[in-house]
């Protein structure tokens, strides 16, 4: 019988990449856990949902007794944490659910874990893995980068809730020995990224003639990191991961938002020209600045290549071609993504844009 691995959030953009990357490319049998809120979406898995060791649970990670029967049920070797509420635009309008899904459930999840782990007979192959993201370090100024070694400063409600996250997945190691990995990763683009987010809203908003919105003047840097390559990054932490570590994941692929864009815009003038000859670029727009924004972001992964062997397979540069081709190709997902919900939501708070 193969090992069984839990993902939560599992139809998320990260979340399903994983689950593809343990079904195509490991022997794990793999359970999906996921609540599927607007941005989980099982399309995101159609190319293994019919393989005999992917299964899906319809469960939110605050529910500790459905939690609890999943474990008993499945007898997990590991637990890949990924569920979570996600865009810090939306945890401005609307905090709570991240103190909810973040925070709470996270805690529901280390406490089942828990009761789980002082259950086995053989403790040494079970491992958490928490996976977080950089901007629980704060802002960064033009030089430096973060490490393991940073001190936590979130400033949106987004990454308050991350950094609470961590800091019980952490306790629950020290305390109740709890074999806890916490990885921390710089912002992620790819294919079956939701359309609220930079790259992939770029993107369809330039297909469908509608301004190409960026915060400010475009300043703010992030380091950019192909989802695939976070994916195994995750892996990794599972499978080498010392318990107790945190590990950060990131490709040395800075650029400024308006960089980011721009970048967009040219490889769209290149697969897709517009019917009047004109540049994408031209319908750049800058809008008000997002409240807290965190001017720059930047990480250090010595550690995950020196210690487990990780390296980014893709550049910025070949990572974004294979993105803008691959929303062009599956406007299909767009469209149904961004209905019910998720178009609600964008409706009531980003009329504007």
């Amino acid at each position: 019988m193969s090992k069984t691995l839990f993902v939560t959030g599992g139809a998320g953009f990260i979340g399903s990449a994983v689950v593809r990357l343990l079904i195509n490319k490991t022997g794990y049998t793999v359970v999906n856990i996921d609540k599927l809120t607007y941005a989980g979406n099982l399309e995101s898995l159609k190319s293994v949902s019919d393989n005999e060791r992917y299964i899906f649970e319809h469960i939110d990670i605050c529910d500790k007794e459905k939690i609890t029967q999943a474990f008993n049920k499945y007898n997990p070797v590991g637990i890949l944490h990924l569920a979570a509420e996600s865009h810090v635009d939306r945890s401005i309008v609307g905090p709570g659910e991240f103190i909810q899904t973040n925070i709470v459930g996270t805690f529901n999840l280390l406490e089942c874990a828990r009761a789980y782990y002082d259950s086995l007979e053989n403790k040494d192959s079970f491992k958490f893995v928490h996976v977080s993201t950089d901007e629980v370090f704060g802002s960064l100024g033009n030089t430096g980068y973060f490490s393991e070694t940073t001190a936590y400063d979130p400033r949106s409600p987004y990454s308050a809730s991350k950094a609470s996250s961590d800091m019980l997945a952490r306790a629950w190691f020290h305390t109740y020995n709890l074999p806890v990995v916490i990885t921390n990763c710089t912002n992620n683009y790819g294919t079956f990224h939701f359309p609220e987010k930079l790259i992939p809203l770029v993107i369809n908003n330039a297909m469908r003639q509608k301004p190409l919105p960026v915060y400010g003047r475009g300043e703010n840097v992030r380091d950019w990191l192909y989802v695939d390559d976070h994916a195994r990054g995750i892996l990794l932490a599972f499978e080498k991961g010392k318990s107790g570590e945190n590990y950060c994941i990131g490709g040395h692929n800075e650029r400024t938002n308006l960089e980011v864009v721009q970048v967009i815009c040219k490889i769209l003038d290149e697969l897709k020209p517009r019917a009047d000859g004109k540049s994408y670029s031209e319908q750049i727009t800058f809008v008000t600045d997002r409240a807290g924004h965190d001017y720059r972001y930047a990480m250090d992964p010595t550690k995950i290549q020196s210690e487990l062997g990780w390296k980014p397979e893709d550049t910025f540069d070949t990572g974004i071609k294979k993105t803008v081709q691959w929303y062009l190709d599956n406007q299909d997902w767009v469209a149904h993504v961004q209905s019910g919900e998720y178009q609600k939501w964008v409706d009531t708070n980003y009329t504007n844009r």
